[in-house]
C-alpha cells in the first residue's frame, strides 16, 4: 500500500483589492479636512470666502474634486489584503506603507457592518475583533456577498479548517432565538428612568432654576437645549441603533443583527463571555409574573449585557422577558442556570449603617459554575461570573467598614472588570476568598477550550 505525496511548498498567495466603490469613500478626507478648520474656527472661513471671487472658486473646485477623487483611487489602489495559511494580511498606505499581520487563531469575532449609504451601494464593512489590540482592524468596503464569504472563511480558519477546504465551509447555519418587536422596544425606552430623568431635568428642573439664578432667555436656551437633545437622542438614537435585534444561535457563537439604517452583523464569540449582567430597570416589572418559586424569576423585562475579552461587544438582549433571557444566558455560559433573587444572601443588617437603605439591595450567591453579585434597589443588575474566568480575588475594607466588621469582595476578570460582592461579613469574606480561589482553579483545570465552530 502506498501513500500519496505531500507538496510542503508554500501556496501562493492572491492579494486582492477592496471594492471599485471604496474610492469614493477615500476622496472625503481631503474635503472633511476643509469642513473640520471651517467649523473650527468659523469667522475665519467666513472671512476667507468673502474674498474669494466667482472665478477664484471654480478654480478652487476645479482643483479640489480632481485632487480628492485622485487621492481616494490612489489610497484605493495601493491598498490589498491577503489571506495566507496563518494570518490575514491587510496592506495600507500611499506615501507611508503600512502592513497588518493578523494571526488567524487570535481571530475572535468577525463583523460585518452596512452603514446606510452602503446598502444601497451593496457593499458592506468587515471589522476584525483580535485578542490583545484595543482597536478594530476593518476591511472597507467589500462587495455584500464577498464580505459574508470572506468572514465565513476566516471564521473557519480560526476553527482549525484546513486552508484548501476553509472557503468551501460556507456560513454555519443559524437557529434564531430571540427577535425584538419594535413596539416592545419602543416602550422600554420609554420606560427606562433615564430618559426621563434627561427630560425632567432640561425642561422642569434646569430652566426655572437658571431663569431665577441669571435671569437670561439664552442662557436657559444654551443649557436646556443640549439636554432636552440628550433625552431625544438616548431614546431614539438607541431605538435606531436596537431596532429589529435579532439574537440567533449558530456553531461560531451568538449573531446579532440589528439596526433602523445602519445594519451591523455582529458574533459574542464562544468561550470569551468574561461576565453577564441581567439588568432590571424599576418601571420594567409591572410586566413581572411570579415564577413557580414566588422569587420573581418568571418574567418581566431585563435587559442583558456583557463584558467580552478584548471585544467592544457589549450587549446582548436589549429587552426581553426574563425567562427569555435566561435561556439566552445559559447558551452564552453553557451549564449555568441563573440564581433566583431569593437564593442571594443579603450582608448583615449592621451593613446599614455603612450604607443607609440601599444595602439591601446587595447579594451574593456562588454556584458550582457562576459567582453572583447582585446591586440596586431600583435598577437591579445581577453580575454573573463564571469561575473560570475569574482572574484574581481580593478583600477591600475601608475604616468605617473594619469598625463594623464588614468587608468587600472583588472579583476580577480578564475583560479588566470587577464584580464586587459589597459588605459581607468579615469573617464570611474570608471564606469567600478561600472558596473563590479553589473554584477558579478547578474552573480552569476543567473549562473546555475557546475554539470557533464548536
Amino acid at each position: 500500500m502506498t501513500t500519496p505525496a505531500t507538496d510542503d511548498r508554500p501556496r501562493e498567495v492572491t492579494e486582492r483589492r477592496l471594492h471599485p466603490v471604496t474610492p469614493l469613500r477615500r476622496a472625503w478626507a481631503p474635503v472633511a479636512v476643509l469642513i473640520g478648520w471651517a467649523l473650527h474656527d468659523p469667522d475665519q472661513a467666513q472671512r476667507q470666502l468673502t474674498r474669494l471671487t466667482t472665478t477664484t472658486l471654480l478654480l478652487a473646485l476645479a482643483v479640489l474634486v480632481p485632487a480628492a477623487a485622485l487621492y481616494g483611487f490612489l489610497t484605493w489602489w495601493y491598498t490589498h489584503f491577503a489571506v495566507t495559511d496563518t494570518e490575514l494580511r491587510i496592506r495600507t498606505g500611499l506615501l507611508f506603507r503600512r502592513t497588518a499581520h493578523i494571526r488567524l487563531e487570535r481571530i475572535q469575532a468577525v463583523d460585518v457592518t452596512q452603514p446606510l449609504l452602503a446598502r444601497v451601494a451593496g457593499v458592506a464593512k468587515l471589522k476584525l475583533d483580535v485578542i490583545g489590540t484595543d482597536k478594530k482592524d476593518e476591511l472597507a468596503f467589500l462587495g455584500e456577498k464577498e464580505a459574508r464569504a470572506l468572514r465565513a472563511e476566516l471564521l473557519a480558519r480560526a476553527a482549525g479548517f484546513a486552508p484548501e477546504t476553509a472557503h468551501q465551509v460556507g456560513e454555519a447555519p443559524a437557529r434564531q432565538l430571540l427577535r425584538v418587536p419594535p413596539r416592545v422596544l419602543a416602550v422600554s425606552l420609554l420606560l427606562t428612568g433615564a430618559t426621563w430623568g434627561t427630560l425632567a431635568a432640561a425642561v422642569v428642573v434646569v430652566p426655572p432654576v437658571l431663569w431665577l439664578v441669571t435671569g437670561s432667555v439664552w442662557t436657559v436656551l444654551a443649557v436646556g437645549l443640549p439636554l432636552l437633545g440628550a433625552a431625544g437622542a438616548s431614546s431614539v438614537g438607541r431605538f435606531v441603533a436596537e431596532y429589529d435585534w435579532t439574537v440567533s444561535d449558530s456553531p461560531d457563537g451568538l449573531r446579532i443583527d440589528r439596526g433602523l439604517l445602519d445594519r451591523v452583523h455582529e458574533t459574542v464569540p464562544p468561550g470569551r463571555v468574561q461576565t453577564v449582567r441581567i439588568v432590571e430597570p424599576l418601571l420594567w416589572r409591572r410586566w413581572a409574573s411570579p415564577g413557580p418559586d414566588n422569587s420573581g424569576s418568571g418574567g418581566g423585562w431585563v435587559r442583558v449585557e456583557l463584558d467580552v475579552a478584548g471585544s467592544s461587544n457589549s450587549l446582548l438582549v436589549p429587552v426581553a422577558p426574563r425567562e427569555v433571557a435566561e435561556s439566552i444566558v445559559a447558551r452564552v455560559l453553557p451549564g449555568v442556570t441563573v440564581p433566583p433573587r431569593a437564593s442571594l444572601s443579603r450582608p448583615p443588617r449592621r451593613a446599614g449603617r455603612c450604607v443607609p437603605l440601599w444595602w439591601r439591595g446587595y447579594g451574593f450567591g456562588a454556584s458550582d459554575a457562576v459567582f453572583a453579585a447582585r446591586h440596586g434597589l431600583l435598577r437591579r443588575s445581577l453580575a454573573l461570573v463564571p469561575h473560570a474566568k475569574v482572574q484574581s480575588v481580593r478583600l477591600t475594607q475601608g475604616p468605617w467598614q473594619r469598625l463594623w466588621g464588614l468587608t468587600d469582595v472583588h472579583v476580577d476578570t480578564g475583560a479588566n472588570k470587577t464584580v464586587t460582592a459589597r459588605l459581607r461579613d468579615a469573617q464570611e469574606a474570608r471564606k469567600i476568598l478561600h472558596d473563590q480561589a479553589e473554584r477558579s482553579r478547578t474552573g480552569r483545570r476543567d473549562a473546555l477550550p475557546d475554539r470557533w465552530m464548536a
